[in-house]
């Protein structure tokens, strides 16, 4: 079974290369970035700086987003040229008829050709790591970062010559040529530029690595396996042009999701968020009788907060996971020793002391199973959230290319933490295997002859 995938796969691979669009759309892809670094410099961005700074910031979103939109054209094209053209063809019936089954066919054609793309994007993302590198030109008094000009263009030049001799003088075919010598050439020329410096003066090697800015883009890589996946699940059933529309809608939902279904999945309103947070020392949870905690908003909060209302936060604007538990409203004095302590029976997490505008002290009452501490940027509610069951079934069967699209944490100074990109790559699997299993059932009853 694993020879006769590994197999298809092969051959899918290499036919997917051999495309022109693959070509075209690579090089597409390049010289967008160099436009990217010109049409950022007018954007007046932030001045703080993170792994990028001023207009890079603008140039960071507009070299993803290139890579992303280039990377969705491809697929839509190589998944149709792949399954709908042999189908077309009938050389699918050829190789069904024989002991191959039509899941380990679609399965086989998903890992070529979703190979032939992860090799097209990474290549688009060392231009755009390039980019990152080059940085924008706001001033007059900027320079080229000669390295970068000269290293891609080499790579890039290398590719084609050696496409164009290989093709004159062996018969080699030029577009899957081109763009299989492009990957390796581009690297090298990439790993050149990171021990010389703009002045071409040598420099550490991780001087310019940007490991944040490597975490968003292998998250982009992951956002094509899916949109890869929803390629060849249509490309079973549909043509290219409607399956070029399938994935178009699918990219325009994936980018809204969170707008369309995600705010009604949650019913929820943050009041605030939380600007500093004061801890007690030798505190370390807040789930015991009588602990407390300051903290300071980021502005007055959208409703009245009253001394003896209950609280609650999360990391996540619509009050997802909220670490204070669900209690029923509280009623006593936060002051008194005896109301704390939960002579009522009742526990809570209520607001214990108030200092105008936005300063608040909240504190334990009867020992309520606190997960943890407020954080600094976590969300204010004064109720737990509510969860809206269809929608939020909608929500999470939809690809939800918002989950991929980190940039807006790098430009905003906040890290990516490792927990975030292992939870997106299990939601890439779980994604992968789901739509891949629409595709099987979608081919096991298609007409091949």
């Amino acid at each position: 079974m694993f020879g006769q995938i590994l197999a298809i796969a092969r051959n899918t691979f290499i036919e997917s290369l051999r495309q022109p669009v693959m070509f075209v759309l690579v090089l597409a892809g390049g010289i967008l970035q160099i436009f990217n670094t010109l049409l950022s410099a007018y954007s007046m961005g932030f001045t703080e700086e993170t792994e990028v700074h001023g207009d890079d910031k603008m140039l960071l979103d507009m070299g993803l987003a290139t890579v992303l939109v280039c990377s969705t054209l491809l697929a839509a094209f190589l998944a149709t040229s792949v399954i709908s053209r042999e189908i077309e063809n009938k050389t699918a019936l050829t190789v069904v008829s024989k002991p191959v089954g039509r899941p380990l066919f679609v399965i086989g054609k998903y890992f070529g050709v979703g190979s032939a793309i992860m090799w097209a994007t990474v290549t688009m993302l060392l231009f755009f790591l390039f980019a990152i590198r080059h940085e924008v030109m706001s001033t007059a008094r900027d320079h080229l970062d000669g390295p970068v000009v000269l290293f891609s263009t080499l790579a890039v030049l290398g590719s084609i010559g050696i496409a164009i001799w290989g093709n004159y003088f062996y018969g080699w075919v030029f577009s899957s040529t081109a763009v299989g010598f492009m990957l390796p050439l581009t690297l090298l020329a990439y790993l050149a530029t990171l021990f010389i410096g703009k002045e071409w003066v040598p420099q550490d090697f991780m001087t310019d690595i940007k490991p944040q800015i490597m975490i968003a883009a292998s998250c982009v890589l992951m956002a094509m396996l899916v949109l890869t996946a929803v390629a060849v699940a249509c490309s079973t059933r549909l043509g290219q042009v409607m399956t070029i529309v399938v994935c178009a809608g699918v990219f325009m939902l994936g980018l809204l999701s969170n707008h369309l279904i995600g705010r009604y999945a949650f019913d929820n309103r943050f009041i605030s968020s939380i600007r500093e947070v004061e801890i007690p020392r030798e505190q370390p949870a807040l789930n015991e009788v009588g602990q407390s905690v300051t903290i300071v908003l980021q502005s007055p909060p959208t409703v009245q907060v009253k001394i003896g209302d209950s609280l609650y936060y999360s990391a996540d604007p619509n009050g997802i996971e909220q670490p204070v538990p669900l209690h029923p409203a509280w009623e006593g004095d936060p002051t008194l020793t005896k109301d704390i302590a939960g002579a009522n029976g009742r526990r809570a997490l209520v607001v214990q002391k108030f200092e105008p505008p936005a300063r608040y002290t909240l504190v334990n009452v009867g020992g309520l199973d606190v997960k943890r501490l407020p954080r600094i940027n976590d969300y204010l509610f004064i109720r737990p959230t509510k969860s809206n069951w269809p929608a939020r079934a909608a929500w999470s069967v939809a690809p939800n290319l918002q989950f991929f699209w980190v940039s807006d944490a790098i430009t905003q100074g906040n890290k990516i933490p490792g927990r975030y990109v292992g939870l997106v790559g299990g939601y890439t699997a779980v994604q992968v295997l789901g739509l891949l299993a629409i595709g099987v059932m979608l081919f096991q009853t298609r007409d091949l002859g």
